[in-house]
């Protein structure tokens, strides 16, 4: 039996998470129900996108991913699934599967047409919950929806690289629980404008010069732990993920702060990247 992931801003507090469970398990008692998050800030499409596209690919194959984010059905905002490098999504057409479509084309999409049978004011508890069931059976995408070939991209979501090629600017696209600054400026990107020449990265009156590969990379080892410079550290980093990541060592957003806090930096603020 297939797996079935949830991606919501749900939240844990609310009966929303618990319930489409419920409904999931009372079609297939045996399917296996992961969570990837349900702490979602609520609404926030490019952040559902960010963290579904670092937790798909851990996946087995043909495992069907459930996305509830901005979910409630009208005329701007269709209900789809997409088949896409061996995985099923299911969400609304509100620009959250741009960021995957980006690096790997969809060899399916259907806009969901099975509202007519489907009485309901909670569409992931009802309509998303049949379709996932659907496909779980081995379902064909045909069955429940029509194919369309577009999907709505989240606008401004690629960074912007300048006329003289040499300067990248991009965005702060996700914080994580940490308070790392995740911008959507990729190694990739990066390495293909600056072709090995000296950068600085600035984000507000932060500036680096230097971008690691681990957190550790940026401590010295070799000197005594008394004398070394570890705990609040500022470094930039490619995470795991080969996004640009602002970062405060071993920080704790609760007591000292956090890259986010301490640089100042929210969601769609501007990071950049200047070549010399």
């Amino acid at each position: 039996m297939p797996i079935i992931t949830l991606t919501t801003d749900f939240g844990e507090k609310d009966h929303f998470a618990g319930a489409v469970k419920g409904a999931v398990y009372s079609e297939l008692p045996d399917v296996r129900i992961v969570d990837i998050s349900h702490s979602v800030s609520p609404f926030h499409i490019t952040e559902a996108a960010y963290i579904i596209q670092n937790a798909y690919r851990s996946f087995p194959k043909e495992t069907i991913h459930v996305i509830g984010i901005d979910s409630e059905l009208n005329p701007e905002n269709k209900h789809i699934a997409v088949y896409l490098d061996g995985h099923y999504f299911i969400c609304a057409n509100n620009g959250i599967i741009s960021l995957l479509a980006s690096e790997i084309k969809p060899e399916k999409i259907v806009e969901i047409n099975i509202h007519d049978r489907v009485e309901t004011n909670f569409p992931v508890l009802d309509v998303f919950v049949k379709v996932a069931c659907h496909i779980a059976r081995g379902g064909s995408l045909d069955v429940i929806g029509k194919t369309i070939t577009d999907i709505k991209e989240i606008r401004g979501l690629r960074p912007v690289v300048n006329s003289e090629n040499n300067q990248i600017v991009g965005n702060v696209i996700y914080i994580d629980n940490y308070g790392n600054v995740i911008s959507n400026i990729t190694k990739p990107l990066f390495e293909e404008v600056g072709k090995g020449r000296d950068f600085t990265v600035r984000a507000r009156t932060a500036e680096f010069k230097e971008i690691f590969s681990h957190y550790s990379e940026a401590i010295n080892f070799e000197v005594p732990p008394n004398k070394r410079e570890e705990d609040g550290k500022n470094l930039a980093l490619w995470n795991s993920s080969n996004y640009l990541e602002l970062a405060i060592y071993k920080s704790n957003p609760n007591t000292v702060g956090s890259a986010a806090t301490l640089f100042g930096l929210a969601y769609w603020d501007t990071i950049s990247v200047n070549f010399k």
